[in-house]
C-alpha cells in the first residue's frame, strides 16, 4: 500500500514522502500512530502543506536539540569488561547500558531506542549515534576495555587485533552468549515479528472482504 507520511519516521522518509509499505504496517502501526495516511488523491492535495509544517517544526526541534548534540559529541562513555585474549566481550555492551551511562553524562534522558548500535562484544573504540532528530545524529565515544586494563591499552589493542585478523593471522572464537545478554535483539525480533504478524493478518482480513464481497456475486451465477 502507499502512504503519505504525516512526520517523519525514521529509516522511512519525512513528512510530506509518498512511500510503499507492507500493508500491516501501514495500517497497524503507521495510520494508527497518526505517522501516516493512505496516499489517495485527496490526500495528496495537502503535500506542500504538510511539508512546510514539518519544515517548521523540525527546525525548531533541531534548534533546541543541537545544543544536546554538540554536548554529546563531546562524550565518551567507557565500559570495564570480561573479555577473551583476543578482545571478544564475555557478554556484552548493549543499547540500554549505553543510554543510562549517556542519561547522567549529559543529564537528560536518552531511550535505549535512540542508540543505534548493535550490542557492542570486542574491546576497543566504538561510535555510536544517538538520534535526536531525524537530521541531528550525534556520535559518542564508547570504550569497551578489559577489567584491570586501561582504555588505553584497548584501544591499541584493538588495532592489533584488527591488523591480525586483515592478514588472517588469528581468529575471533565464539563465545557463549546467554539469554540475558540478548534482551535487546530479543525484543528487536518480537517488534519485527509483530509487525509481519499484524502484516498477515491485515492481509488476510482483505483476503477474506474480498471472498466476501465476491459471494453474492457467486451465488448470483448460481441462481441463473
Amino acid at each position: 500500500m502507499k502512504v503519505l507520511l504525516l512526520k517523519d519516521v525514521y529509516k522511512l522518509g519525512r513528512a510530506g514522502d509518498v512511500k510503499k509499505v507492507a500493508n500491516g504496517y501501514g495500517r497497524n502501526y503507521l495510520i494508527p500512530q497518526g505517522l501516516a495516511v493512505l496516499a489517495t488523491e485527496g490526500a495528496l492535495k495537502q503535500v506542500d502543506r504538510i511539508r512546510a509544517d514539518a519544515d517548521k517544526q523540525r527546525s525548531i526541534l533541531n534548534e533546541e536539540m543541537s545544543g544536546l548534540a554538540e554536548q554529546m559529541a563531546e562524550v565518551s562513555l567507557t565500559f570495564p569488561v570480561r573479555a577473551s585474549e583476543t578482545g571478544r566481550l564475555y557478554g556484552s555492551v548493549n543499547t540500554r547500558m549505553i543510554s543510562e551511562a549517556l542519561s547522567k553524562e549529559v543529564d537528560t534522558e536518552i531511550s535505549h531506542r535512540q542508540v543505534d548500535a548493535q550490542p557492542l562484544r570486542m574491546i576497543g573504540k566504538h561510535m555510536v549515534g544517538v538520534r535526536l532528530t531525524v537530521d541531528l545524529v550525534p556520535e559518542i565515544s564508547v570504550i569497551v576495555y578489559r577489567e584491570g586494563e586501561s582504555p588505553e591499552a584497548a584501544i591499541a589493542e584493538a588495532a592489533e587485533i584488527a591488523e591480525a585478523l586483515d592478514k588472517g593471522e588469528i581468529e575471533i572464537e565464539d563465545q557463549p552468549i546467554y539469554e540475558y545478554e540478548l534482551e535487546e535483539e530479543a525484543e528487536t525480533d518480537a517488534e519485527a515479528e509483530t509487525e509481519a504478524d499484524a502484516g498477515a493478518d491485515a492481509d488476510a482480513e482483505a483476503d477474506a472482504e474480498a471472498g466476501e464481497a465476491a459471494q453474492p456475486e457467486e451465488a448470483e451465477a448460481a441462481i441463473e
